[in-house]
């Protein structure tokens, strides 16, 4: 499993299709601009029908779903459009997240709704929309397209930062469950990223730290473009290994 971001040029993405939960705002809505711009097929998936609608309009081409990822019951109907639109499945971005308590609180003070509601957005959400797709993927890595599931950490899920108990529990509790598939379904053809994209001008970091002055953070547009290079680094080297184990057999 990959765990740094790569700063290669970019690879294409012709004909690949990707899905990104969380693809109307910040780092969803940069990844969608960058990820169409390099050639794929995108799907995204919001919980506002407005916002989904705008950025369809926006973007010509690019498939909207309107879903909650928390919710268990929009899953199965997230995953069907997902594959039944791009007739198929090669990349998934999990990048839908919730902060937990806002303002940010310490964790004697974090409300357990509070605490569940990220646990069901940024874990549960992201496990079962994944399982509900391995199917899609495995048959993308049996057709040697390659098939790669990015979830977006935090530096949250290493470093204990004070009031982002929520938060950085969920997101590390996602990283280890990404080391984990990686190291389950790689027989199968599908590779897992944890990768953390950094401290961005985003409406979730405006949420978080208000104070902030948004002009020492990363733009969106510029983590979309390392994280889409590390997917194609990524798919390019799973290609060069099944060429190679098709030249020796």
């Amino acid at each position: 499993m990959l765990n740094n971001l790569n700063h290669n040029p970019p690879c294409e993405f012709s004909d690949l299709r990707v899905a990104i939960p969380g693809g109307t705002s910040g780092l969803g809505l940069a990844l969608v601009r960058e990820l169409l711009g390099r050639g794929a097929h995108i799907a995204f998936v919001a919980r506002g029908r407005d916002g989904v609608e705008r950025v369809v309009r926006q973007h010509p081409g690019t498939h909207g779903i309107v879903g909650d990822v928390s919710k268990k019951a929009d899953i199965h109907p997230i995953a069907i459009q997902i594959a039944g639109l791009l007739g198929g499945l090669d990349v998934l971005i999990n990048n839908a997240s919730d902060l937990g308590p806002t303002p940010l609180a310490l964790l004697a003070d974090t409300d357990c709704e509070d605490l569940e509601r990220a646990f069901h957005t940024n874990v549960l959400g992201p496990f079962r929309l994944t399982k509900a797709l391995l199917g899609s993927l495995a048959s993308s890595a049996r057709q040697g397209r390659g098939a790669v599931v990015l979830n977006v950490s935090s530096d949250a899920a290493l470093n204990p930062y004070p009031r982002w108990g929520a938060y950085g529990s969920t997101k590390a509790a996602l990283h280890h469950l990404t080391r984990i598939w990686n190291e389950e379904l790689a027989a199968q053809g599908i590779a897992f990223l944890s990768l953390d994209p950094g401290d961005m001008d985003t409406p979730l970091h405006a949420l978080a730290v208000p104070e902030a002055e948004p002009a020492t953070l990363k733009h969106p547009e510029v983590a979309a473009r390392e994280l889409a290079d590390a997917i194609g680094n990524l798919l390019a080297f799973m290609n060069s290994e099944r060429k190679w184990q098709e030249t020796v057999r």
